[in-house]
């Protein structure tokens, strides 16, 4: 694999202005397609050619991808984490979905020429790099690598299936369970606790993805957490029942209340111990007589 001089290099957000493209860098060092392929999932086999393949790194909080630019390279996600979101005629920002190493960004501009949403780093990030010239990857007589985007592009169509069953459940606190549920097997994949989570976006981008008020992913936390099912600390998220998360997350109109009474005679006796969370409580003041 080759990393092109820095002048050579790609632009990677078409022709957004030059104040937007800060935070972005490119590394130069040697690689290997074969660790590329790992990465997507496709079979470790060694290249002779030379591709324009190129390693960036991504500042967080910086936008890799600027929706609406011109459709100039696709990147693979190659460490770190991203939010791809689309700005409504009200400003506001929907989070469209999250992405993490092996997913690829920037492919759906392919039919249009355009970004349809903007991708921002969620922290410090890697990212490869593949050239697009006339709406067309540049990956001719690079099979393995063809085979490899193939592999990964239906494997990120079937995970994003599975994020759209996150809105289709009625209780708030079933999706958050799917998505906590979600983010473990992506842990998991990337040889990382299943049960330990930092969570590296916020409640609000959390709350935008499962189309709730972010209020609502509070009490949802909150919920959870008084359940026995799991503890918050700031962003770190510990999973105490990975079975009854799951059992809740099957649930398609229960909630976690529920889970809880189904659960309770194989339980402790008397009251849950307090959970930490990273939420405040709002204080209950009792009615006046």
């Amino acid at each position: 694999m080759t990393l092109l001089p820095v002048k050579q290099q790609p632009p990677p957000h078409g022709d957004a202005p030059a104040p937007l493209r800060t935070g972005l860098a490119p590394l130069v060092a040697p690689g290997h397609l074969h660790d590329l392929l790992q990465l997507m999932g496709g079979a470790a086999l060694e290249f002779d050619g030379d591709l324009p393949v190129t390693l960036w790194r991504i500042s967080r909080g910086a936008t890799l991808l600027h929706e609406g630019t011109s459709a100039l390279a696709v990147f693979i996600v190659r460490s770190g984490s991203f939010k791809c979101i689309k700005t409504l005629e009200d400003g506001y920002e929907q989070v469209a979905s999250f992405a993490h190493p092996g997913e690829i960004l920037g492919f759906e501009a392919l039919h249009c020429g355009r970004q349809p949403t903007s991708v921002v780093a969620l922290e410090d990030a890697t990212a490869y790099a593949f050239p697009m010239r006339g709406g067309r990857l540049i990956v001719k007589g690079a099979t393995p690598l063809a085979d490899a985007l193939q592999f990964a592009l239906s494997r990120q169509l079937a995970r994003a299936a599975g994020q759209a069953e996150m809105m289709a459940a009625v209780a708030s606190d079933v999706r958050l369970a799917r998505f906590l549920l979600w983010m473990s097997t992506r842990m998991e994949e990337a040889g990382q606790s299943p049960r330990r989570l930092l969570l590296r976006m916020c409640r609000r981008d959390i709350a935008s993805l499962l189309g709730v008020a972010h209020e609502t992913v509070s009490r949802s936390f909150t919920t959870l957490a008084d359940a026995g099912l799991l503890t918050v600390q700031n962003r770190e998220v510990e999973i105490l029942d990975l079975p009854a998360l799951r059992t809740l997350a099957r649930s398609t109109r229960g909630g976690a209340e529920d889970c809880t009474r189904r659960r309770a005679p194989l339980g402790r006796v008397g009251p849950p111990a307090p959970s930490r969370t990273w939420f405040p409580q709002v204080p209950v003041l009792a009615a006046a007589a």
